[in-house]
């Protein structure tokens, strides 16, 4: 089997959990021995450096970078290819993250592979989908990551039926589409005769350390996108100063670019090895208060038998709400309570230990998922 796998950020990048979720995905084809090329979207981030350091870690056979042309380059094509079509569907213009000369890079990198499955990653790509190229022979899936609609509801111009309509249509152009959490998948599979599977993130169980000192007590692990900055802002503003002063907080990752200095919180930027500082740590913490899906630092949290204190929307995407080893409340004075009794009590900590690991290995175990996806391939 060939499989051309597109996702436009740098896998091997640490500093958000959706590249921890394309990393899953490659090292699942990487197990299963399936040749596998990738196409990328060029950036400061993701060069042809890190094509070769895929190649290097045996993830990928062939790598590609879609590169942005320039409009010189060939005026009537820009025009007519992207200009043109883009002002056609400027209502949707959020569904479309191609630019000038994508297309035509990716028509030539399908038409010399010979693939037999074409992974997109996000519905916003569809349109790397040429309907011209849907062969019988190839089967095209998309693997939706997010429930894009509610993402662009603070669009001035978002109209909730014609944005879900534009995305509904989209995956209709798919052979198969994939989501991240069972939520997502009752919402969609409700309007698409398209098969809808749930491939969760997946995980090794980490390696337990007895004994392990634990210098950290609260761990909190986000991009600075805008749902987090939004979430932090909210938990140092309203739950911060409510909890005691000598609780270690470390902080991982481009969030620290909008959190304050405070005498117990450690702020580190980018971690290599995030195993390292979870094994370290007492509890998680995930005071999302918007945003879709599933959140990987929870699970990433989970895995380690770490009990998370988060909001309602940290246990998105679970398909069960509650003994679960995540403590979710709105309520910023309940949100530290949480946390202060996970901290001063043993067997109220234990307990949520406990249920975090089992809900782990029952559910986002890699064994557990990667039993999905043989079953997905089997009609190949």
């Amino acid at each position: 089997m060939k499989i051309l796998y597109f996702y436009p950020e740098n896998p091997l990048s640490f500093s958000q959990g959706n590249n921890s979720r394309a990393l899953s995905l490659l090292n699942y084809f990487k197990d299963r021995s399936i040749h596998l090329d990738f196409v990328g979207e060029q950036s400061n981030d993701f060069t042809e450096d890190s094509i070769q350091e895929l190649k290097k870690e045996n993830l990928i056979r062939n790598g590609y970078l879609l590169k942005k042309e320039k409009k010189s380059s060939s005026i009537i094509r820009y025009y007519l290819d992207y200009s043109f079509p883009k002002k056609i569907n400027s209502r949707f213009k959020d569904f479309d993250r191609t630019k000038f000369g994508y297309g035509n890079q990716f028509l030539k990198i399908i038409n010399a592979g010979d693939y037999d499955v074409v992974i997109i990653s996000y519905v916003y790509w569809s349109s790397l989908l040429n309907i011209g190229l849907k062969v019988e022979k190839t089967k095209w899936i998309v693997d939706t990551h997010d429930f894009l609609t509610s993402q662009f509801q603070d669009n001035k111009k978002f109209a909730l039926d014609k944005y879900f309509k534009k995305e509904i249509d989209l995956m209709k152009k798919f052979d198969q589409v994939w989501v991240i959490s069972y939520e997502e998948k009752y919402l969609f599979s409700q309007f698409l005769k398209t098969p809808v599977h749930l491939v969760t993130h997946s995980l090794p169980k980490p390696e337990t350390l007895l004994n392990a000192e634990k210098t950290i007590d609260i761990i909190y692990v986000a991009s600075d996108n805008f749902h987090n900055i939004k979430s932090a802002v909210w938990f140092f503003k309203e739950v911060y100063p409510l909890l005691s002063k000598g609780i270690r907080i470390t902080v991982v990752g481009k969030i620290n670019k909008h959190i304050p200095k405070l005498h117990n919180v450690e702020n580190l930027h980018f971690v290599k090895d995030l195993d390292e500082i979870y094994k370290k740590s007492r509890i998680a913490i995930c005071p999302m208060l918007s945003g879709t899906g599933l959140k990987i630092k929870v699970i990433e949290s989970l895995s380690h038998g770490l009990p998370v204190v988060c909001t309602e929307r940290g246990v998105d995407g679970l398909v069960n709400k509650t003994n679960n080893g995540c403590l979710a409340s709105n309520d910023s004075s309940v949100f530290a309570a949480y946390i202060e009794k996970l901290l001063h009590e043993p067997d109220y900590y234990g307990k949520n230990h406990l249920e975090a690991k089992s809900f782990f290995e029952n559910n986002f175990d890699t064994k557990r998922t990667y039993e999905v996806l043989d079953a997905i391939f089997l009609w190949q």
